[in-house]
């Protein structure tokens, strides 16, 4: 599997309310800024409506600088009070290196699957570099 990481433009507007998320890259740009330097991993989701409007974000989990615990239960419970449509997942590398473990990969995919059940679509799980570097897991085609 060949690795594709890009870069964050550090001079892009930050998202509003509203507006469609409509790239990895995008979606990068909206989380990316607030989780990179965080020293611990973070996961966050992105709430969109149907037509992939971004809604707000929120936390899940923060773990120690090479693991954190996801849950389903966390991860949909506010979105589905939010009436979400759609998700984008985020989570951080604290080591800067934005490529994804197994454990990454297969977390990915049990959210993806809980998701179906819950009528909820995850549109990507990005993940978070230093320097603006990104991982997209849709664009990598793991999801």
């Amino acid at each position: 599997m060949r690795l594709k990481l890009t870069l964050i433009r550090e001079a892009d507007p930050p998202y509003r309310v509203g507006e469609p998320i409509l790239s990895p890259a995008e979606a990068a740009r909206l989380l990316g800024p607030i989780i990179a330097d965080e020293p611990q991993e973070v996961f966050m989701v992105a709430v969109c409506d149907a037509r992939h409007r971004y809604r707000g974000h929120y936390e899940v989990s923060r773990g120690s600088a090479t693991t954190s615990i996801v849950h389903p239960r966390e991860v949909f419970a506010a979105a589905l009070m939010r009436n979400a449509s759609a998700l984008f997942l985020f989570h951080n590398h604290p080591s800067g290196d934005p490529k994804p473990s197994d454990e990454d990969v297969a977390v990915t995919r049990r959210l993806v699957h809980a998701a179906e059940l819950l009528g909820l679509r995850i549109l990507d799980h990005v993940i978070v570099g230093h320097a603006g570097a990104y991982h997209s897991m849709k664009e990598a085609g793991l999801l």
